[in-house]
């Protein structure tokens, strides 16, 4: 009977109504990774030791502050929000603080000064909601991140936490929670966009006397955060959705690999951890349902490898991270033998939305083959770099040019990079194709873990490829030999593109080892690793065929292939330029333009600083 006063929903609610009305007005400080870093809890420590004691004065209020998950607009933190006046300062440093106390907290008075002013319109506007970059946007999953302390379950009951728990140990059977998955659309959103309810029903259909439930917080794509800000923002979350992974397939122990690089998110979720086990949401006979689980964390040491589930599964325990041939899938032989669900931590924290929306209001948002919503990481070249949520199906253009406000300076828009080292190259022709698992598939990209890199005109195609096979072979775990020797004799040849030094047969032999790396790697990371040359390669041949035939980058942005020129319009006949080459390279005659014998230069670039009027570029 204690036990089942300790896990009453309904009482755990009421006390977090009350330690919400004693709160009185929140201030909330954006305290997400980028906002740390720019200094988010200094000016939490400073709002709590000069506000102790304010009061708003036009209600009486109580000021408390609170620390807050990601907003998502990262190119504007720190953010410092204020509910109950609609408002929201950006770029917010801590010797801002007392003016903020001073006249908002204490006189309700709007500083023009902190508002987020459009690059464009020169609007200023008091309250996010009205901004470009997050109009376009739906949060299902992102929802709580920038409103609630993700330290404080009270927070987290108060928003309607564990209430689709609550709901799912009182009306479903597990088989009618797997149902209710595959009914919703519901599919894996680390990569291969699996349906979620199928892969719950592999692991229910296998007997075991015992069954893990894993989540794969190991978010290894360069430029991508978005697991992090849903651990970071709102880790109850994540352990409701897999609690009901685990009721619904049979398990009671449950692990989350996360990275060791993810410090915050790690200690936020721990803090959740011990909260959601002390309240009773976690461990023995939960809310009196006879069902039991308990979740450990697992530090993962960087190797983007253990991404795939399998060299997940050997590193928890305690093996070298390396993936092994399936069959048999972790749903039938998994941790330590057993049937084992793996999902990430998007796809986790989707499920108790599922459940308290219904599989059938769920399925409105995305496409008919791609429900729900998805979370990008969109950085780059775009005005608006952050964290976005939108439903599967949105457009390219949306996404560039609505959320992320266009390019930078006006430059024209080239490419995206979506889903990583193992995703693919989007173009012009694709910016209204919907971002869908299909879509995506038929033009030779993947929605990956949700990456999105925007290129301008100024960017080296031949390069990016270069950097994301770079990466790739730096991580191959050197199992097998297609991807252990085939990403670094690919490596190899671009890097002979990018010096100018490679041929036509080297651009020959560059799509033939893409195929055998494709088709012969043993894992998801080698038979993925081609694909940033093999879109590149389909959508901007010519660029390759510039630096191989041409030698020369049309981006100027290989350093080998680059030429120092002298804009005979600009040049004065000076001659400063040609007394600091060091190879004799610039020749011409005094108050009469100069020029550069190319077969000369070593391409230094000491001339450049030496001309008075600007008349020297290198591209």
């Amino acid at each position: 009977m204690t036990e089942m006063i300790k896990t009453d929903l309904k009482r755990e609610f009421k006390k977090a109504e009350e330690y919400f009305q004693k709160t009185g007005m929140r201030v909330l400080i954006c305290s997400g990774t980028g906002c740390v870093a720019n200094g988010a809890f200094d000016i939490y420590e400073k709002f709590l030791k000069l506000g102790a004691d304010v009061q708003f004065k036009k209600e009486n209020k109580k000021i408390t502050s609170v620390k807050t998950g990601c907003h998502g607009f990262c190119e504007q933190g720190v953010f410092v929000s204020i509910p109950d006046l609609d408002l929201t300062y950006v770029k917010v440093k801590a010797e801002n603080v007392e003016e903020i106390i001073e006249k908002t907290l204490k006189n309700g008075e709007i500083i023009e000064e902190f508002l987020y002013e459009d690059p464009k319109t020169k609007h200023k506007f008091k309250n996010t909601s009205e901004i470009d970059f997050y109009k376009s946007q739906i949060k299902l999953i992102l929802n709580n991140c920038g409103k609630i302390d993700p330290e404080s379950i009270e927070e987290y009951i108060y928003s309607r936490g564990y209430e689709a728990l609550d709901y799912t140990l009182k009306n479903y059977k597990p088989e009618e929670v797997c149902e209710e998955m595959v009914k919703s659309g519901l599919r894996g959103r680390g990569g291969g966009g699996f349906p979620t309810g199928r892969k719950w029903q592999f692991v229910r259909a296998n007997d075991s006397d015992k069954k893990y439930v894993i989540c794969n917080a190991d978010e290894g794509d360069p430029g991508a955060f978005m697991d992090c800000g849903i651990m970071e923002g709102d880790p109850h979350r994540l352990l409701e959705g897999m609690l009901i992974a685990a009721y619904a397939v049979g398990s009671d122990e449950g692990y989350i690999y996360v990275r060791a690089e993810y410090p915050l998110a790690v200690r936020r979720l721990k803090i959740a951890i011990k909260q959601a086990e002390e309240k009773g949401f976690l461990g023995e006979n939960i809310f009196g349902s006879g069902f039991s689980f308990r979740i450990k964390i697992k530090e993962g040491a960087g190797a983007f490898v253990c991404g795939e589930e399998t060299a997940l599964i050997a590193s928890i325990e305690g093996e070298r991270g390396m993936p092994m041939p399936k069959p048999p899938f972790p749903a039938q032989s998994g941790l330590f033998g057993k049937p084992t669900l793996i999902n990430n931590v998007e796809t986790f924290a989707n499920v108790p939305t599922v459940i308290l929306t219904g599989a059938d209001t769920y399925k409105k948002y995305g496409t008919e083959t791609s429900a729900g919503t998805k979370t990008f990481a969109l950085t780059g070249e775009v005005n608006n770099t952050g964290l976005i949520e939108v439903p599967l199906g949105s457009t390219l253009r949306e996404i560039v040019f609505e959320i992320g406000g266009g390019l930078r300076n006006n430059k024209k828009f080239k490419a995206v990079q979506i889903g990583g080292p193992s995703g693919g190259c989007l173009t012009e022709e694709h910016l209204d194709m919907p971002l869908d698992y299909e879509s995506l598939t038929k033009v030779g990209a993947m929605v990956g873990s949700g990456g999105l890199v925007a290129m301008n005109e100024d960017t080296c195609i031949v390069e990016v490829a270069r950097f994301f096979l770079q990466f790739t072979q730096n991580e191959s775990c050197g199992k097998c030999i297609p991807c252990r020797e085939g990403t670094k004799q690919m490596l190899n040849i671009l890097e002979k593109i990018v010096s100018g030094e490679a041929a036509l047969q080297d651009l020959q032999l560059l799509e033939e080892l893409a195929e055998v790396v494709r088709f012969g790697s043993l894992c998801g990371l080698g038979k993925t690793a081609p694909n940033p040359i093999a879109s590149t390669l389909k959508y901007f041949r010519e660029e390759y065929l510039a630096h191989i035939v041409g030698k020369r980058c049309p981006a100027g942005v290989c350093e080998a292939l680059k030429v120092i020129k002298i804009d005979s319009k600009r040049c004065i006949g000076c001659s400063k330029c040609a007394k600091t080459c060091p190879v004799d390279a610039i020749e011409g005659e005094i108050r009469k333009p100069f020029l550069i014998n190319q077969e000369k230069c070593i391409k230094c670039g000491a001339c450049a600083p030496a001309c008075p009027v600007d008349a020297i570029s290198k591209r």
